[in-house]
């Protein structure tokens, strides 16, 4: 099956490529293929060219949450540009040309208030300029008329950067992150107070495989089967992989709030149980992914 791909050289999609391309045949629409997805008319262009690939994973984001924060409700910003109107262009096209569209979205569409794990059902509410952003995107694609998948994934980690090396080495992700320091023997200083839901990137490939092949479509949580803090996982990933924790420092993300003017989201439990009892995609523990990692990096 051939696969138009936008944002195949980031942190999931390098991954996505090197675990599928032996059973498909991956299109990059990105910039170092001379495709931008918010130059609506090369874009359509690429879309003439792959008539042949009848399904589009949208990858393509501007994520640095940081970043985005300044550029708020600045709409010829490149977050809103690459997030929003980006998006549009590739859903519209994918209506035109009758393609299948595979969305990545992210549980930052969450304010990151409710007491329990968020569940497709629970009403969106971003409360920075990225989340916003992406939401934005979901609503561009429900509107499209295009056949639509949207997997909402959360802080998403792997064992180590594509073998291809397209992956920007700056992009470490946060277990490959604790795990670094640790190995350097750095202090870490990290929240004891905030709950997420780290993601596998094998699960979101194996997945996504699934997808490719039954046209799934709708809404679901692609999340991991963990949520716990960062200050929980700090200590896992040193235990598993034999590192001082002494070297972990709990401090408070309430605290770190009250310097730092950029909105945080506290509570980012996502539910995948709907992905498992609609499809039996069965999500890894935080454990068996960490297990699975250090399998990895010993090959």
């Amino acid at each position: 099956m051939k696969i138009i791909g936008t944002g195949l050289s980031g942190l999931v999609g390098s991954r996505i490529v090197e675990l599928l391309q032996n059973k498909h045949q991956f299109a990059d629409f990105s910039l170092d293929s001379g495709v931008d997805i918010t130059d609506e008319l090369k874009l359509k262009k690429a879309f003439s060219q792959n008539q042949d690939a009848k399904t589009v994973i949208h990858l393509a984001a501007f994520t640095d949450v940081n970043e985005a924060s300044k550029q708020t409700n600045d709409k010829n910003g490149l977050c809103y540009r690459i997030n929003v109107l980006g998006t549009e262009n590739v859903a519209q096209l994918c209506a035109k040309n009758a393609k299948y569209l595979i969305h990545i979205s992210t549980d930052f569409v969450f304010d990151g208030k409710k007491d329990g794990a968020y569940s497709e059902e629970d009403q969106p509410n971003p409360i920075e300029w990225y989340g916003q952003t992406k939401l934005w995107a979901e609503e561009k694609i429900k509107n499209s008329g295009c056949r639509y998948l949207i997997l909402r994934i959360a802080f998403p980690y792997k064992a180590k950067a594509a073998a291809t090396n397209l992956e920007p080495r700056v992009k470490l992700d946060l277990v490959r992150n604790i795990k670094e320091k640790l190995e350097n023997g750095e202090t870490i200083k990290i929240f004891g107070d905030q709950i997420i839901t780290p993601t596998f990137v094998d699960d979101i490939a194996q997945a996504v495989n699934y997808t490719f092949k039954n046209q799934v479509e709708g809404l679901y949580h692609l999340a991991g089967s963990t949520s716990l803090s960062p200050l929980e996982l700090a200590r896992k990933i040193a235990q598993v992989f034999s590192l001082d924790s002494r070297l972990i420092e709990e401090i408070s993300l309430t605290e770190f709030m009250k310097n730092n003017p950029r909105p945080r989201q506290v509570k980012m439990a996502l539910s995948n149980k709907k992905l498992e009892s609609d499809f039996g995609l069965r999500m890894k523990t935080i454990d068996e992914a960490l297990l699975e990692i250090k399998k990895q990096l010993v090959i």
